[in-house]
Formats: C-alpha cells, sequence, structure tokens
C-alpha cells in the first residue's frame, strides 16, 4: 500500500478536513516562499485535491 493510499485511507469520510489541509499546507508554502512559487503551489493543490476526490478548481474555496 503507498503513502497516497494510506493518506486516502486515514480521510475516508472526511473530505472538507482533507480539502482544508490541502488548502492550509499551500498556503503555508506560499508564506514562506513570498508567493514566488504561487502558480507551482496551486497546481499541487489541485493535483492534490483530484487525488483525493475533489474536482473543484482551486480558488473557489479562497
Amino acid at each position: 500500500m503507498g503513502m497516497l493510499d494510506k493518506i486516502k485511507d486515514m480521510i475516508k469520510g472526511h473530505p472538507d478536513q482533507a480539502r482544508q489541509g490541502v488548502e492550509k499546507g499551500g498556503d503555508y508554502v506560499d508564506k514562506k516562499t513570498g508567493g514566488k512559487y504561487g502558480g507551482q503551489v496551486d497546481s499541487a493543490q489541485q493535483k492534490m485535491n483530484d487525488q483525493l476526490g475533489d474536482r473543484r478548481p482551486p480558488d473557489q474555496g479562497r
């Protein structure tokens, strides 16, 4: 079982909390890098949400 599968098992039934975690993690990286990699962070957030089953655009939750 891969790491992503373990994470999926842990968040099963808690999609909103997982989405918030992805957003907070991305916001933290943006803050620490001064927004220098904002596009890459948004892309990574979207890919993570896609893997977790969320198909919303990254800016919709902000």
